[in-house]
């Protein structure tokens, strides 16, 4: 916890609306982190570090994690992230960066590069949640959505964090990362969760294809979440290479943050 205060420090900045919460380090051109449904801006710490001496580093909390304000409407979309992203980038005055998103940052990711693609150097997708929002999908994601809440209900933050986060790692993953994923988790704010359930089984993915832009699709080779296989699919439906990161689950860049550094960096 000390090395995340010293060397990722939080930051808040007003913004029209509310407040977003972010962690920072380093300097040079900008890398841009959003996490995913259950986890934080801190859960990038590792693979942050291993970018800190060669670019600007930021992983924000999306709406509603974190110190971040959750957004006015109760039931949003991916672009309803993306304009607070937006808002967030402005004030920073990033003009362009390196765009990753994990899990359901994906989604957000995607919605922000199909409105501001000019704006992104590169588009990085890790392990992409495909959300729920398609016709073909609907009836999948509200029954989604009542299992997700009614665990949030009966267990609470806690008992989620410990009853969810072994399925992100793979059966090798070391006791640290397990302890880093749950720790995180253990942060959630009800409100913003029950926020995000709502964005990913009311949009999907695939309304917001990249067009234009460079990028690539990631998965861990262990990820029995959003498998190697349907972001494979993902990857062939954007046009965008593909490849697995070895050893490792869900929460790819948590278990190998070399690895996935290498891969944000990658030309």
């Amino acid at each position: 916890m000390s090395l995340l205060d010293e060397r990722f420090p939080e930051r808040r900045i007003a913004v029209d609306g509310g407040v977003v919460s972010y962690r920072t380090c380093g300097t040079g051109p900008a890398i841009v982190l959003l996490h995913g449904i259950g986890s934080g801006a801190a859960s990038w710490l590792p693979c942050a570090l291993r970018m800190a001496h060669e670019a600007q580093v930021i992983a924000w909390n999306a709406p509603g994690y974190g110190s971040s304000s959750p957004l006015a409407n109760a039931l949003p979309r991916a672009a309803d992230y993306a304009a607070r992203l937006h808002q967030l980038l402005t004030t920073l005055d990033i003009k362009r960066c390196v765009l990753v998103g994990h899990s359901l940052g994906a989604i957000m990711a995607s919605a922000y590069t199909a409105a501001h693609g000019e704006s992104v150097s590169k588009l990085v997708l890790l392990s992409p949640a495909q959300g729920y929002g398609s016709a073909a999908r609907r009836a999948q994601g509200q029954q989604v959505a009542q299992d997700r809440l009614a665990a949030l209900e009966n267990m609470g933050v806690s008992g989620m964090a410990e009853h969810r986060s072994g399925r992100m790692l793979s059966p090798q993953a070391s006791d640290a990362a397990r302890a880093w994923v749950r720790w995180n988790m253990q942060q959630l704010d009800p409100a913003g969760y029950t926020q995000a359930v709502h964005m990913l089984c009311g949009d999907a993915i695939q309304n917001y294809a990249p067009v234009g832009v460079t990028g690539a699709v990631y998965c861990g080779g262990a990820d029995a979440i959003t498998t190697p296989q349907d972001s494979r699919a993902l990857a062939t439906q954007f046009a965008l290479p593909f490849a697995l990161i070895d050893e490792a689950g869900h929460a790819c860049y948590v278990e190998q943050p070399d690895a996935v550094a290498a891969a944000i960096r990658q030309d």
